[in-house]
Parts: structure tokens; sequence; C-alpha cells
């Protein structure tokens, strides 16, 4: 029987990339700017004398290339320069309760953020306030809370080094650790993890491995849509013949073939390049029992092998790990009926990827937040690390691990101090160089800022950049929990839904986008970003200002930090009147950033030191350490053949909670968002067909059920007992409290959940 027609829903078969993104960039272009100014721009993206692209944290690999953005990084620039504004005016026609009646889409869709505004609560409307006025108000409540531990601040990855070195400077001089921040809701377990695993908590590889390596294992991630330059380096090595192992729930076009608008003769052709070799469909949680397949099946190898064995390196295990004896005595005791349950994947298919490995002498694993986002996604990473170490595939060329982070700067953030558990060397170092005692007790990261203000010990939260109250998991929990604060202050260029829960005294501060030029006391200034491979580089806006009331944001920082600190030992205005001073202040605090201002003026910048890399081991041992996981299914109430585990992911037209537009150009979806992805057979077991009207629910049992209602279910390529739908509408779903215990990382991926007809509701 032919599947009924669903309007929006259609096949789409073309390869990722090619003359679809190109279309996708014209048509995001001609709906936000001047074509003219859009191209000499989107020219001046990732290059030495430009802007760093606000969109991804992919490294440039040619700095002299002439074309160094992507769809969805061109989508970002557009979205950012846009020509349309919202001015005063705007907010004056518009009720905030009006206004919560738009989509998310609509907000930002009306363009760039004019004049700082501050709410009027009598006539809930945001009205034009002075920069002065704005800062002086602002520091007057958050000297008059009862303790500087009751204000969170909390950081995007959007800023820039500078930004945030000034914003934790400012928030530890005012009396607390408090920093959430939105490396907590995707890599924190990456933070967290590797660090006992080899010391330092980022990937070892840069971009000259992927020119080397043999063999390239792809774990939870989608380049298309979340990391598209990436797919150029996945283009080369499947040129070369290397393989590609690909293991994810769903089947992602990108990762299967890829087009590359930069290839004279795919785009003449219409051609397309394959680029995984092996797609695996691993089930929605079950990365580490595949993780702990591979190894049994590695480990096997080897002894069948005998004394003389080089499918595991005993030479590199010997001399740089601990550990290895308790994780292979834990893979023996893992059954193969119990990974292939928990994995969704056969025991032929694994032992193939583990033979694939053994012949590798250089191998990179990558992966994404469908490892991280998990409860057990610190445990995930560490598998990840088992995983290379067991080769050696670290400290030498072609191999390592690789996260993949999102914002463009997400990584530098935490590098020159966004963290709420600060070293007692680096607040040392803060008191030596700026004269004041900052405060040493841990603070709190993103779930447990938001756990604060539902509880109302905080009272005053601060957001540079970001949607933290969308980005959240526990939409109905966190959204009316804003309107409990006493101050809520958005430092942003658009208007977003957490700017519209207002407390009782709210703020919008618009600031300077990534794209525009700086203009201090000293003259034009670049500020710099770290991309997700350790290098640190220069970026310079050059557009006009969107409006001449813009002020960057180490200014704004500075502004609040002065009014609220009148006896502060930190000179504020004079750091922002040159931001040379501000890196001087950050090669203070942390010497890996020795000769800053003198390296960023080199064109591609510099990278920071990755003791891996070089066989040397951070950890407490002094060694690289092998770190069991005895567990496999970590939701016992699977053992409910009616339960399935659902993911939420991104459209191709969206980055992180920015919707572009209503289009998932590879999935087929178009011009909605109100759908579930399953495998046929889950829908034809629950009686479902292909565009019922379905409700999802949670299945945790003991009052924590939720329901996402009006969805619409899709025939998908997904791995069985594994469901789909879109973030951040998926959020409501998931509890606050369910996430990584280790890293406080919400458990997005991996929600148990029921799918039942809306008539059966």
């Amino acid at each position: 029987m032919a599947e009924k027609e669903i309007p929006g829903i259609r096949p789409y078969d073309n390869p990722a990339g090619g003359w679809g993104a190109l279309r996708a960039t014209a048509r995001a272009v001609r709906e936000q700017m001047d074509a003219g100014e859009a191209a000499v721009t989107l020219l001046r993206t990732n290059k030495p004398e430009g802007f760093d692209c606000p969109g991804c944290a992919w490294p440039d690999k040619k700095h002299t290339s002439t074309f160094q953005f992507c769809e969805n990084g061109a989508k970002a620039v557009t979205w950012e320069a846009t020509n349309k504004r919202v001015p005063p005016t705007f907010f004056a026609a518009h009720t905030v309760t009006s206004l919560l009646g738009w989509t998310d889409y609509q907000l930002e869709d009306q363009g760039r953020l004019t004049h700082p505004m501050a709410y009027n609560a009598e006539k809930d409307i945001y009205e034009a306030i002075g920069w002065d006025e704005a800062f002086a108000r602002i520091g007057e409540i958050l000297r008059g809370l009862d303790s500087p531990d009751m204000a969170e601040f909390y950081t995007s990855g959007r800023a820039s080094n500078e930004a945030a070195f000034l914003y934790q400077i400012f928030a530890r001089e005012y009396g607390t650790n408090n920093f959430p921040d939105c490396s907590n809701m995707c890599h924190e377990a990456t933070s967290v993890g590797l660090p006992h695993s080899i010391g330092i908590g980022k990937g070892t590889v840069s971009l000259d491995d992927f020119d080397h390596c043999e063999l390239i294992i792809a774990m939870g991630h989608n380049p298309g849509t979340n990391h598209p330059r990436m797919m150029g380096t996945l283009h080369e090595v499947a040129h070369r013949g290397v393989p590609i192992i690909v293991l994810n729930p769903l089947r992602e076009r990108a990762l299967e073939r890829f087009a590359d608008p930069q290839d004279p003769w795919e785009m003449a052709t219409l051609g397309s390049t394959p680029i995984a070799s092996t797609y695996l469909q691993v089930k929605v949680g079950g990365d580490a029992a595949a993780l702990k397949g591979i190894m049994k099946a590695l480990l096997e190898m080897d002894e069948a092998a005998g004394p003389d064995s080089d499918v595991i390196d005993h030479a590199f295990i010997q001399q740089h790990t601990r550990g290895f004896d308790a994780l292979a005595a834990d893979l023996r005791n893992t059954s193969w009926t119990a990974i292939e349950a928990a994995s969704s994947l056969s025991e032929a298919s694994l032992r193939a990827v583990a033979a694939a490995y053994a012949k590798s002498n250089a191998t990179i694993v990558t992966y994404g937040m469908g490892v991280t986002q998990h409860i057990t996604g610190t445990q995930n990473v560490q598998q990840v690390a088992n995983l290379l170490l067991l080769r050696g595939n670290f400290g030498k060329p072609g191999a390592g691990i690789c996260p993949l982070r999102g914002h463009s700067n997400v990584q530098g953030d935490r590098t020159v101090g966004i963290t709420e558990k600060p070293t007692a060397a680096v607040l040392a170092r803060i008191e030596q160089t700026f004269g004041f005692r900052p405060p040493a007790a841990h603070g709190h990261d993103a779930v447990a800022a938001m756990q604060a203000i539902i509880d109302g010990r905080s009272k005053a939260l601060i957001c540079l950049g970001g949607n933290l109250a969308v980005a959240l998991p526990d939409t109905e929990a966190c959204l009316p929990a804003m309107r409990g604060l006493e101050l809520s202050v958005h430092v942003a260029t658009k208007l977003n839904r957490s700017h519209l829960l207002t407390g009782k005294h709210s703020f919008i501060l618009p600031c300077l986008g990534r794209t525009e030029r700086d203009q201090q006391a000293t003259g034009p200034q670049a500020v710099t970003v770290e991309d997700s491979m350790s290098m640190v580089h220069a970026s310079r806006g050059k557009l006009t200002p969107a409006s001449e009331a813009l002020r960057s944001e180490p200014a704004i920082i500075a502004g609040i930090a002065a009014a609220t600190l009148p006896g502060s030992r930190v000179p504020w205005m004079d750091l922002i009147a040159d931001y040379d001073r501000i890196r001087d202040a950050i090669e203070a605090v942390y010497p890996d950033f020795e000769n800053y201002n003198e390296r960023i003026r080199v064109p591609g910048g510099f990278r920071l030191p990755l003791p891996p890399t070089e066989r040397i081991w951070n950890t407490p041992s002094g060694k690289a350490e092998f770190l069991c996981f005895s567990g496999l299914n970590e939701d016992p109430v699977l053992v409910d053949p009616s339960v399935l585990k659902l993911t939420t992911i991104r459209s191709h037209d969206q980055y992180n909670t920015t919707i572009y537009g209503l289009d998932d150009r590879y999935r087929g979806v178009f011009g909605r968002r109100d759908v579930v992805f399953m495998n046929r057979d889950d829908l034809a077991e629950r009686g479902i067909e292909q565009g019922d009207e379905i409700q999802v629910e949670t299945a945790f049992g003991q009052g924590k059920e939720r329901r996402l209602s009006k969805l619409i279910a899709i025939a998908y390529e997904i791995a069985r007992g594994s469901v789909a739908t879109y973030y951040p509408e998926g959020n409501c779903l998931v509890p606050l409290d369910y996430h990584d215990k280790s890293s406080g990382t919400p458990s997005y991926k991996s929600v148990p959940v029921r799918v039942l007809r809306a008539s059966a509701s």
C-alpha cells in the first residue's frame, strides 16, 4: 500500500553539498542582505584580515583561500549581517506577552537589535534606556543581592577570548564562581572525561593529521549540518581511499555522499563522493556497548595471534598507560549477547570494525554530541580514549581523538577562564595580576544554575549571548522560573525567547557581531578565538555596525563591572581602550598564551600546547589511564519492549537554538518541524502509519512523565528502538535532573519514551 502524502515531506535524493547548498546559500543571502554587500562580506570569512565565521568551530586549513565558508556558515554570517533591524519602535508596538506567541524563528528573523532596552512591567514593553543608566541600574541590583552567589553568569560560545576573560574576572571580583556555560550542555563530558584519561580535556588532532590518517571512525555526529566545513576534509580523505566507518543511529546524507561546491568536476557532472565506507546504525544510547564490542574483538584477536601479536600495541601500553589489565578483564566478562542487545549491532559487524582498526597504523576517532549528551556521557568519551590507547593512537601523525565542538569559540572561552571550577594556580595568578582575592568555592554549571533559579536561591542572571531558557531541558520548569528573577540581563545581537521571560528588572543590551568593525579609543580592534583543534587566531570585523548605539561585548562587560564595583582594582576602561592590554592580562593568568599579541598577528595564529601529542600525560599518575565502564544499558526501564530511546537533533536550517528556516533538506522535511522520525518496524509494531498524528511521552515513572503532542510520524532510516525529534522543541521531554552526574551534561540524546497514536492517548 502506498504511503499517504504528507505536506512538506518528500524525498531528497541529491547528495549533501552540491548545487542544493549553493541554492540555499543564495536564498539566505537574498533574504537577509544586499547581494553585493553579502559577496564582499562572505569573501572575508575565515581570512587572516577578515573575521572568523560565527558558526562552527572547524579549523581553517588554507588561510589564503578565496572560499572559506559553507552553506550554514553563509547562513550564520548573513543572519548576523542582515539589513533587518529591531529598533525601539518595534518594542513600542509589541508587548512582551504578544511576542511570546511568536515562534523562535519569527523572533530572530526580525533582525538586529539596535539600542539598549529596559523592561517596563506596567506597560509590558521594553523601552529604550541609555547605556550609563542601564549599567548603573544593573550594578545597583547586583550590589543589593544578599550574596554574590545569588547571581549566575552565563556564557555563549560565541563570545571572544577577550570578552570571556573580562567576564570571568568581573564575576570573580564580584565574588562568585557561578559560570553556567553552553559547554555544560554539549561537550562538558569531554572536558571532564578526557583529563582523567589523557590529561587534557581537548582533542589532540590537527587538520594535518587528516592528511596522514589511515582510518577514521566517526561517531554520533552529523557534519553536513553541524560542522559543514568538515565535509571538505572528509571529502579529501575519502578521495585518498581511506576507510571512514560511521556509527550513528540515523542515516545522514552528508555521511553517505557529498558533492564539494569547490570541486568543479563534481559540480559540472552532478557527481558526488561516497563518504562512509561502512555505516553502522547503532541504537540510540548504544555507543559505549559498540565501543566495548570493538575492543573485545580486538582483545580476542590479539590473544589468538599469540605472544608476538601486534594487534594491540603492548609496548605503548607498558610505557605510557595504566589500567589495561582491569579493562581487559571487564571486556572478557562482557558477553557478546549483552553487547548486541545494547548496541543493536551484530557481533560480526563489530568484529569487522575491529579488523579494520587493527590494520590501521594511524586512526582518528571523531565524535559529537551523540556520544556526550547521555547520562553516561563522560564514560562514553573515556571508552573512545580507551579504544585509541589500545593501539597507541596518540602522539603520532594521523592519529588521535577529535571531539567536534559547536560554536566557533566554545572551546576558547573555557581556555580563558569560563569555568565554575577554577584551579588554585589560576586563582593565584588572578590575584597577582589584578590585586583582589577571587573566591575558591566551586560554582554552578548550567543545570545547577537553573535548579538554583527554580528554587529561588539565585535571583540574578547575566547572559553573555545565547538563549539559555530555550537551550536547557525541562522547558516547563525553566521558562516560568526565569520570571521569578530579580534581574535578568541579556547581551545579544538578536531577539530571542529568553529575553521575553522577564524578571522584576530585565535588560537587553545589544552588542556588535563578529562581522562588524570594533572601534575603541586606540582604534579598530581585533578579537581572538580558539577553534576545535586548539588553534588561536584573530578576527577583525569590517562591516559598519548595525547601529551607532551598539557596543562591543568587552565594552559592555567593562561598563557593567565598573558600575557594579566602584572600588574595583581592575582598570576596566583602560583594558577596553586597547584589546592588546586584555591579551597581556590573559597571558599573565594563562602561561600557555606566551607572546600572545605577537603570535596572533601571524596569519593563522598559533596552536596551544597539547601534551598528549608529545605523549606527555598530565594525570596524577603521569600516564594515560584505561578507565572501565561496567554498564551497557543505563536505563532499566528499557526492558519494557514498548519503550524507545529518543534523541533530539538539529535540522539543516538551524544552528543550536537559532532557526534559520523551516526546511531540513537532507531528511526530506520542508516547511515544518513537528515531526518524529521512526523506524518502519517500530511504527508497524505500534499500529502507526506514516503521517499519523502521535504523542510522545516519557517512560521514567516516579512522577517524571512529560509529553509532547501534535507531532507527525515519519518513517526514516533510524535504528530499531530509536526515535528522533527536533531540538529545542523536544527539550520539554528531558527532565532537568536527567543528566550525566560526572559532567552535568543533560541527556538530550537518550530519553526513554513511549509513542502513541493521538487517538489512543
